[in-house]
């Protein structure tokens, strides 16, 4: 009996984990990422590497240089030497800051100018509401100053002293 409300607490404690906020939250970003990985991708390898191709050259992974000879390839298929390939870190380099430009150039630029319109929207109403707050407060300012101007008789809201009275 102790075991089961062990467990049962086990796995209350586990569900309660799941259905925190961040870790739904992180769960739906990793999918959306995932996805959005595939766009980027998509749009790296169908667009800007063709014209990066048309310019120089398409692969550059074939670029080395041999730091100790002599660099072939023995009849087994393995390599002889000490061979560094310059060109497929070359290659990753380029391929990163493409995307990270396709990314932000095509993606992050146009959602922070959308938010940011949206942002000046949303306090251009706030000001309209405040200046008609501040509006209706001045006319709730003259209502009571000419209120007290008919109690008391006087224009500009002082009290003047009535006639006939003790001074």
């Amino acid at each position: 009996m102790v075991s089961e409300k062990k467990k049962e607490s086990v796995l209350a404690g586990f569900r309660a984990f799941l259905m925190r906020g961040n870790v739904v939250d992180l769960a739906v970003a990793v999918v959306i990422g995932a996805a959005f990985t595939n766009i980027v991708n998509s749009m790296v390898k169908g667009i800007i590497s063709p014209m990066v191709g048309a310019i120089g050259t398409k692969s550059l992974d074939g670029y080395t240089s041999c730091l100790k000879g002599p660099c072939d390839v023995d009849a087994q298929g393995n390599p002889v030497g000490v061979n560094i390939l310059w060109g497929s870190v070359l290659n990753a380099a380029l391929t990163f800051l493409i995307t990270a430009a396709v990314v932000y150039f095509l993606m992050v630029l146009p959602m922070a100018k959308y938010l940011a319109r949206q942002e000046a929207r949303r306090k251009a109403r706030e000001g309209v509401q405040e200046l008609v707050e501040v509006t209706e407060l001045e006319v709730l300012k003259e209502i009571r100053d000419n209120l007290v101007a008919q109690r008391t008789g006087s224009v500009d809201g002082t009290v003047q002293p009535r006639s006939g009275g003790p001074a």
